[in-house]
């Protein structure tokens, strides 16, 4: 959906005067109960045990809970400081909600089956899941990247720092996502020339990296709207919030590097 151009008053400063729109509260929804969801299925590994790593694993469900409904809840808010038309905004964001659900209930399922959720074309429905979450990934690649341009494309609204940290944490977030479709397209291709365990294994460099950078979108705002909140100067908050991301940025070179040594 194309960005439309946008009078100046943010669409920040308006949202802190105004409820919730229906398709933030999905959001806020969805991404509660893919977070309880995670939690509950860490329960379910202090009952039931296994291995903590491995394809098949009751971590999945575990992370990608916690991950996607942090996510989730997170592009949420910090879209509302995009300079975006709110009708194609909210448009994004429900199918967004959509998607996350899909990628959680899939991986969850298949959880529950005790067969890898990704990579595993065994049988015809096992094949069905693993592609259906193949094209929810490329469809959240998408999603994430149409808000990236627009951070990029008009600078976003708030308080000192913030244009900085929402625009570097798109900017990481894009790592991720590169990572994340890395991980895919090279598992696809082991399992279609009959390396199936080696594609499981594949993975494993790269997500540390993939870890790393999913989160900068949330820690980085989340860190300007904390210093806006404090007495100090504008020139301090902007040196500590350029040392944050500068840190981030270290970190993710450092496992970066770490996932080109193992591979």
């Amino acid at each position: 959906m194309a960005v439309s151009t946008l009078p100046p008053l943010p669409t920040a400063l308006s949202a802190r005067a105004r409820a919730l729109r229906p398709a933030e509260r999905l959001c806020h929804a969805v991404g509660l109960l893919l977070v309880l969801s995670g939690l509950a299925h860490l329960i379910v590994f202090a009952v039931d045990g296994g291995p903590w790593d491995g394809p098949v694993s009751w971590r999945k469900p575990v992370t990608f809970g916690l991950s996607f409904g942090v996510t989730l809840i997170a592009i949420a808010w910090v879209t509302s400081y995009l300079r975006v038309a709110e009708r194609p905004r909210s448009a994004l964001l429900a199918v967004f909600a959509a998607d996350c659900g899909v990628e959680v209930g899939g991986i969850t399922l298949q959880a529950w089956r005790r067969v890898p959720s990704h990579l595993n074309m065994q049988t015809p429905f096992d094949t069905a899941v693993s592609m259906t979450l193949a094209v929810g990934g490329g469809v959240l690649v998408g999603l994430l990247t149409v808000f990236a341009v627009a951070a990029f494309r008009h600078r976003p609204a708030g308080p000192a720092g913030m244009a900085l940290a929402v625009r570097s944490g798109f900017a990481v977030l894009l790592v991720a996502l590169a990572s994340g479709a890395a991980m895919i397209a090279r598992g696809v291709v082991l399992t279609r020339t009959g390396h199936q365990q080696e594609a499981y294994r594949s993975t494993a460099p790269l997500k540390p990296l993939h870890a790393v950078s999913l989160h900068a979108v949330l820690v980085l705002p989340a860190l300007a709207w904390l210093l806006s909140r404090t007495p100090w100067s504008e020139p301090v908050r902007t040196r500590v919030l350029t040392g944050a991301v500068l840190a981030y940025a270290t970190a993710v070179v450092a496992t970066g590097v770490w996932a080109a040594l193992t591979s």
